[in-house]
């Protein structure tokens, strides 16, 4: 489960290309296009501008370059031409990239146009879950308590955290060892050592935590059909704490 600083290295790489994607994605006034478009967009970036692969198309059979989840939607969502993007929408963006054999994985929840209040504080507390689990890494530290961090921050805003859907090693594969589950107790779980690299993703829904598959095979929503927002970067656990793989350069990281 742990990499050598050369391969390191090369996720981070793959993780700075990742994060310019984002970058991209911010500067565009996205009301008003079809999630096909992004994704079509974000391809041409990847691919011609980039030099890199969309490591998530044609992985078990998917095939876009990214998911865009919307509002009630939790994960997975599958872009289409249909699907327009309107004012008071919030989206997820969830992109991978490989280059030089590595993968980065990383995801943003958009605001479109007036959003409301409380789809804007989900939003909020959804991020600052990320970086509570984030600043929970360090070596010695156990998943336990990256799961406990972002467990607890979620139920004091009053939110669920979804179960079923986890972060997880990465590498040359998308999805290696260990999981990260975004609950759980403190000091239990696998102990975190230098070298070890994952994603942490948090989910947190307005209401439930229960979720369903809809008939696509893809596209996991909401039970009550309340919102749902996520964030995800990869991070790398380092000698003293953590790095995180995916920072974006205009990034400001919440307050601790």
């Amino acid at each position: 489960m742990t990499k050598t600083p050369a391969e390191i290295e090369l996720m981070a790489e793959a993780g700075r290309l990742l994060a310019s994607v984002f970058a991209h994605l911010d500067a565009l006034p996205l009301a008003g296009m079809s999630t096909l478009e992004i994704n079509d967009r974000v391809e041409a970036l990847i691919v011609v501008k980039l030099g890199a692969r969309p490591a998530s198309k044609g992985q078990y059979g998917y095939g876009f370059v990214l998911n865009s989840s919307r509002n009630e939607v939790v994960c997975h969502g599958v872009p289409s031409r249909d699907e327009i993007l309107a004012d008071g929408d919030i989206v997820n963006l969830d992109i991978t990239l490989e280059k030089h054999g590595y993968i980065a994985d990383s995801s943003k929840t958009y605001l479109i146009g007036d959003v409301a209040p409380s789809a804007k504080r989900l939003v909020c507390t959804a991020y600052e879950a990320l970086w509570k689990g984030i600043r929970a890494v360090r070596p010695g530290a156990r998943l336990g308590d990256v799961g406990h961090a972002i467990e607890r921050h979620a139920k004091r805003g009053g939110y669920s955290v979804v179960h079923e859907y986890c972060g997880h090693g990465i590498g040359r594969e998308m999805h290696e060892d260990p999981q990260v589950l975004h609950f759980g107790k403190p000091g239990t779980g696998t102990r975190l050592r230098e070298g070890m690299v994952f994603t942490i993703e948090p989910m947190l829904n307005q209401g439930r935590r229960t979720v369903r598959t809809e008939a696509d095979g893809w596209t996991v929503v909401t039970a009550d059909g309340k919102l749902s927002a996520q964030f995800e970067h990869t991070v790398a656990v380092t000698g003293k704490g953590v790095r995180v793989l995916t920072l974006r350069p205009s990034e400001k990281p919440p307050a601790a």
